[in-house]
């Protein structure tokens, strides 16, 4: 029996960056072997078990074969007889296809050190054609290395673009997308991952609204950079330079939708393109069965962003509905977001990303201003139910009239 660190372990070690997550390969071992010696199966499709002191996968060094379609669509085949070199060849690229022994001593039989060395990003072998979800992840490795400048190999992004076009990309489960997808909108550079999946082809399948959006002209004096995808790479870009949460990456991602479906006729201009954009926002969201805070910030991020842009303009009475709108009493940090994402709005734009937003604390301001509003001297004065809900309402919309004033003085 001998055993191996493999994959991101001894990639990211030869990086220089931390490493987080170890995972094991051993060659010519049996399942009872592993048991004997106090192992725990975890692996339903094949021989992975959990170490009796440190919890780590230990997996068994296996084949594949292409069984059927997807993801899920592989024959496993584990035994003593499985060398370290065939166990990594079934790998994705071949910066994760190495391993080391307990001595650091490398095995490379893929030349992933010198694709590392090169900063690029190449499949270990043909069969990486062979699993659609590969897409997504080399495009999530493109997201997390660009900083480093990693590129995708050109061979390699032709063999996505195949896949791309092949119909696999559909048999992916909704849970599987979003992992990914969840994945690479919180690297440090996820507009990459959009970009990767938009020059394989595979942006227009998995998210054709998104994919809609390049080559949509939009005001050049609101949008110097002009285009509507580029500026929606752009306001990710800074969602994640300001170190936004998942939720306001997924409502940036997805504000603009809306201008996709304006008519050639009518560009630059997008009339009411937040109303136009809500059905959808609400089928990205339920094609990968985003998580609900994330459905539900970008629908609100859709319809109100321009709001948000407009805050200081916007009435007493409409500042009010805005707020009711987030129910901003019970769940402040849903408006929060909603403030947030805006502001990356307004900076995903060329040149102007450094500019101030002072619509942000405005918009504190008038939350703070309406639920400053006490309930108990209205119950003491004697309101209840319906009634109460529209003193409530009556004594807010005066806090924000206030407000307003103050602000403006």
């Amino acid at each position: 029996m001998q055993i191996y660190k493999v994959g991101g372990a001894v990639r990211d070690r030869l990086l220089g960056k931390p490493v987080t997550d170890i995972d094991w390969v051993v060659v010519g071992a049996t399942a009872e072997e592993m048991l004997a010696q106090g192992f725990r199966p975890v692996g339903a499709d094949f021989p992975v078990f959990l170490h009796p002191k440190s919890g780590e996968e230990y997996a068994l060094a296996r084949t594949e074969r292409k069984s059927g379609r997807g993801y899920g669509g592989f024959t496993f085949h584990a035994s003593p007889e499985v060398t370290l070199e065939e166990d990594l060849i079934r790998r994705d690229l071949t910066i994760n296809a190495m391993a080391e022994d307990d001595q650091q001593n490398l095995t490379d039989p893929y030349h992933g050190q010198r694709d590392l060395d090169d900063r690029i990003l190449r499949h270990v072998s043909p069969a990486f054609a062979e699993d659609p979800l590969r897409v997504l992840r080399v495009a999530r490795f493109a997201a997390r290395y660009a900083e480093l400048g990693f590129k995708v190999a050109p061979e390699t992004l032709e063999l996505m673009r195949e896949l791309s076009e092949s119909g696999e990309l559909e048999a992916l489960t909704a849970e599987r997308s979003w992992k990914e997808i969840s994945r690479a909108l919180m690297e440090n550079q996820p507009q990459v991952f959009i970009q990767v999946l938009r020059d394989c082809g595979a942006l227009k399948v998995l998210m054709p609204e998104v994919d809609a959006l390049f080559g949509v002209p939009q005001p050049e004096a609101h949008h110097p950079e002009i285009d509507s995808g580029i500026h929606t790479l752009s306001v990710l870009e800074q969602a994640a330079l300001h170190q936004q949460p998942l939720t306001v990456r997924w409502a940036c991602l997805l504000h603009d939708l809306g201008k996709g479906l304006t008519p050639e006729e009518e560009w630059p201009r997008h009339i009411a393109h937040e109303h136009k954009g809500l059905k959808l926002i609400k089928a990205v969201n339920e094609r990968f069965k985003a998580p609900k805070d994330c459905q539900e910030l970008a629908l609100l991020v859709g319809q109100y962003h321009t709001h948000g842009h407009r805050a200081l303009e916007l009435k007493a009475s409409t500042l009010l509905e805005l707020l009711q709108s987030f129910d901003v009493y019970r769940r402040p940090q849903r408006f929060e977001e909603f403030i947030v994402a805006c502001e990356m709005d307004a900076r995903g734009r060329k040149g102007l990303e450094q500019r101030s937003y002072p619509q942000a604390d405005y918009l504190r301001g008038a939350a703070s201003a309406a639920r400053g509003v006490a309930v108990q001297p209205l119950l003491e004065k004697g309101f209840q139910g319906p009634e109460l809900g529209e003193a409530l309402k009556r004594e807010r919309l005066k806090a924000l009239k206030a407000y307003k004033e103050s602000a403006s003085s």
